[in-house]
């Protein structure tokens, strides 16, 4: 499909014309954007939908615009899901005036919250009508975001609602062990010092479940580089509040941040992640839970707090349940 669309997974086999409800026969086709949500819509889906990821790892969201290959692939699929809240504007764009007769545009973050628990922040601000969308860093909207894309699979394939049934149930398990385990090494940093200073605003509505602080980001609004002055400032910030570590991108290095650990003391953490996904296509810490846990193991050991709670999540899904398969 060309360099922008990155097939994440494929259907082993397809249900045959007896499964399909109204739309013809085989599985159902989804695209989705970033990979974390490509991950999620995956784990719900299993091998009874085709997904196609649009934006590939590593590359700014806020900024990626199609190349012509995805809106061939748009033409084909059943339904898109995308974040919303305005993060995929060109993607979304592209599809409306794409998309098959009958299919669909899912926005998860949109449906998952409403206007008034937006957060507009320093990278994010109200003037611009942009709230910060990244709600999948916070269990509780990915698994929201888990339930529409259930629902939505059921609506469209009731054939196999107790399979898609199945794997939510299974997935909201393992996130409600994933945020058992996170609670309980947060537990373990010292006092004062959840603290979050990092490369991308990635993580505004994770810090207000978890009550951390948000000292700022580096990438600013405008998705250029800080100004001398915004550095002084966040610099006297870490300096005031002690921060002790602060968070660059695995994907995006930030001499920035560099300099402004070197300035204050504060150890600077160059590996965090934020669309993109940890280890190798198919392995099990290539997926929403396995960015998860890595991120929140990284903040915690670097902030003083034992991480051994999140090192143990097993963020392998069980294996399905041939009983489930629909006859």
């Amino acid at each position: 499909m060309g360099a922008a669309v990155a097939l994440v997974a494929v259907a082993a086999a397809a249900c045959g014309s007896s499964g399909a409800d109204e739309r013809g026969s085989g599985p159902l086709r989804v695209a989705a954007t970033v990979a974390p949500i490509t991950s999620i819509v995956a784990a719900v889906g299993g091998d009874r939908v085709e997904i196609t990821g649009i934006v590939p790892e590593g590359t700014n969201s806020h900024t990626f615009e199609p190349e012509p290959s995805v809106a061939e692939l748009l033409s084909t699929v059943d339904v898109v899901f995308v974040n919303g809240l305005k993060l995929e504007e060109p993607t979304v764009d592209l599809a409306g005036s794409t998309l098959k007769d009958g299919a669909e545009i899912v926005e998860l973050g949109t449906e998952s919250i409403p206007e008034s628990d937006y957060i507009y922040d320093f990278s994010f601000p109200e003037k611009d009508g942009r709230p910060n969308p990244h709600l999948w860093t916070d269990p509780k909207y990915a698994e929201s975001y888990a339930r529409i894309v259930r629902d939505t699979f059921v609506r469209r394939d009731r054939r196999n609602a107790a399979y898609y049934g199945a794997n939510y149930e299974t997935f909201s398990a393992m996130i409600g062990r994933l945020d058992r385990a996170m609670r309980q090494a947060f537990a373990t940093i010292p006092d004062g010092n959840r603290k979050l200073l990092t490369y991308h605003d990635a993580y505004a509505y994770f810090a207000e479940s978890y009550d951390w602080e948000i000292v700022g980001a580096i990438q600013v609004s405008d998705f250029e580089d800080p100004t001398a002055r915004d550095v002084a400032g966040l610099i006297d910030q870490v300096r005031t509040e002690q921060v002790p570590a602060i968070f660059g991108s695995e994907v995006f290095p930030s001499p920035v941040l560099e300099q402004i650990g070197r300035e204050t003391g504060a150890t600077y953490v160059d590996v965090l992640r934020d669309d993109d996904l940890p280890g190798r296509p198919g392995a099990p810490e290539h997926s929403w839970m396995g960015l998860m846990r890595e991120d929140y193991v990284v903040m915690t050991k670097a902030l003083g707090g034992d991480a051994s709670a999140l090192e143990a999540v097993d963020i392998t899904p069980p294996l399905p349940d041939t009983a489930r398969s629909p006859q």
